[in-house]
């Protein structure tokens, strides 16, 4: 097992083909929908990683019949009705799948468990279980997080729901998916007009009617679903931006030209929009509100440490209760590098940047804290300085298997240190 993976800086501009990977948020959306639907549906492009393994599985338990033809494919046949597993759901770390099916067990006649790992069960979810607790649902949790047991009565209630989306659109994404199986017209309205990375709610709705779902937004703050249930669908998921933004700010770094095979402005997800902010480089704005794109962030933030000058990041202080504390990682990260090269100020992260790192020798061991994006974030610097070491390579699979082999494929070479 590699316990540290060294980028060597490349002596050349990055430059191929790399196809990312299928994405995350839109497959976990896509399995979950396929699987309340009645018949089989045909899911292609779709990414196989970590966290879509344990929604795969997960639905499995719960009596969907999946099968895996080939590296990017998922065929999901479905009766309508998911069942009540015979053991708790183990998530991982595994947000989507965590909060998606905590909802979704309401549709069950049956008592689910839903489950994760150590950082799963650090990670909230009060707001969805109060949510479901105001329909009627028994929803029991001890520390707000994980463990969460749902005891369901075969179809979500009827009526007006509020949810707290300030934390993470997650909890109105998982509303959203499950109140088009309920007993009747469900309401879903936000208790404030903040909301955590809107734009997933837009992926959401989009998948629902591809299934077969009516949902109407009737405002900016509430949305109406008609109990329609879902119908099989073939659905072609596209790669994820999140992903493509590694490889982005990899072409810019390195003055390359790197193909992702679909251009930046095709893609339906929120953090697509880094791609502009990336294009500005090496004059990034001095503020960059990271309320819309969190996930391009860790991206965005070790590509600021080469900036011409400091870049503030702000709206981001839902990275905190990501996989790890991201604000916090990526400043302990980008200062092991160098001291004060990454500070925080609230729950705002300051980037001290200095285009004279690149090309330097400094060496920094990364602790990724098992977070696929600190260590593929890092890797970027990588890139550029000689001797970031990061630990725990082996944590990108949750979302990108092969990113140490894309990275190779354009001609990036590590040193490795095993235990």
């Amino acid at each position: 097992m590699t316990d540290t993976l060294t980028p060597i800086p490349p002596e050349h501009p990055l430059r191929g083909r790399v196809t990312p990977p299928g994405s995350k948020s839109i497959t976990n959306r896509a399995l979950l929908l396929a699987a309340l639907a009645r018949g089989t549906s045909r899911l292609s492009g779709a990414l196989k990683s970590d966290d879509t393994r344990y929604m795969a599985d997960a639905l499995r338990a719960m009596g969907v019949a999946i099968e895996e033809p080939d590296a990017t494919s998922f065929v999901v046949t479905g009766d309508g009705q998911l069942r009540a597993p015979a053991k708790p759901l183990f998530l991982g770390n595994a947000g989507t799948a965590t909060r998606f099916l905590a909802a979704a067990a309401a549709l069950v006649d049956g008592e689910v468990v839903v489950d994760g790992d150590a950082h799963m069960r650090k990670r909230p979810i009060m707001p969805l279980v109060t949510a479901l607790r105001s329909l009627g649902v028994e929803a029991v949790t001890d520390t707000g997080c994980p463990p969460v047991k749902i005891v369901g009565r075969g179809a979500l209630p009827a009526g007006r729901v509020e949810i707290d989306g300030g934390l993470s659109s997650q909890y109105v994404s998982a509303l959203l998916m499950a109140a088009a199986c309920g007993d009747g017209l469900i309401e879903i309205a936000l208790t404030g007009d903040q909301i955590g990375a809107r734009g997933y709610i837009d992926l959401t709705l989009a998948a629902m009617k591809a299934f077969g779902a009516e949902a109407e937004q009737a405002s900016f703050s509430l949305w109406r679903v008609k109990p329609t249930g879902y119908r099989a669908a073939d659905f072609l998921v596209e790669p994820d931006a999140s992903a493509a933004t590694y490889l982005w700010a990899a072409e810019i770094l390195t003055g390359g030209a790197i193909d992702l095979g679909v251009p930046a402005n095709a893609f339906t997800q929120p953090d697509a929009r880094a791609y502009d902010v990336i294009a500005k480089f090496p004059h990034l704005p001095d503020s960059i509100d990271g309320s819309q794109m969190q996930d391009a962030i860790p991206t965005l933030a070790v590509l600021a440490a080469f900036n011409e000058k400091p870049v503030r990041f702000t709206g981001i202080a839902n990275l905190r209760v990501k996989e790890c504390d991201r604000v916090s990682a990526l400043s302990q990260g980008l200062s092991r590098i160098r001291p004060g090269l990454g500070s925080e100020e609230g729950d705002d992260l300051i980037v001290a940047s200095d285009p004279a790192l690149a090309g330097q020798t400094l060496p920094a061991s990364i602790d990724t804290h098992a977070d696929h994006r600190i260590a593929m974030s890092f890797a970027l610097a990588g890139l550029k300085i000689r001797g970031v070491a990061i630990e725990d390579p082996g944590c990108v699979a949750k979302t990108y298997p092969d990113y140490w082999k894309a990275l190779s494929s354009l001609g990036v070479k590590y040193e490795e240190e095993a235990r």
